[in-house]
């Protein structure tokens, strides 16, 4: 113990950064800077019914470009090619009628990420 106690006083007198990393981090930190991850979902209306021709908004954070995509039959939307460490922020929009803000962390390790938004009266 002392042997392990005297090798972080001289690591730490040297002035070197010493962290340990949780499990998320980890995870977050071995994903690459280039690797893309794909947003899939689901627009709906409050009877849980697809909603076909909603168009869905998808905001980068860090650059505020904005993509859309308009909803196919089944309601599908697909955004494919995200940067793996930015936040987005997604809605959507069908005849007047809103979804709220969904928010598609750049914490989030998944490569594939499932979403449902839902317009309220409808």
């Amino acid at each position: 113990m002392r042997r392990l106690t005297a090798i972080a006083a001289i690591v730490l007198a040297s002035g070197a950064l010493l962290a340990v990393p949780t499990a998320g981090a980890t995870a977050f930190l071995q994903r690459g800077q280039n690797e893309a991850r794909t947003l899939v979902g689901h627009v709906l209306d409050d009877r849980e019914q697809p909603l076909q021709k909603a168009i869905v908004y998808l905001k980068n954070t860090k650059s505020l470009s904005i993509k859309t995509y308009i909803s196919e039959p089944d309601g599908t939307f697909r955004f494919s090619g995200l940067s793996a460490n930015i936040d987005y922020e997604v809605y959507a929009e069908h005849e007047g009628a809103r979804s709220d803000t969904k928010t598609l962390s750049g914490f989030d390790s998944r490569r594939q990420v499932n979403m449902t938004l839902k317009i309220k009266g409808k």
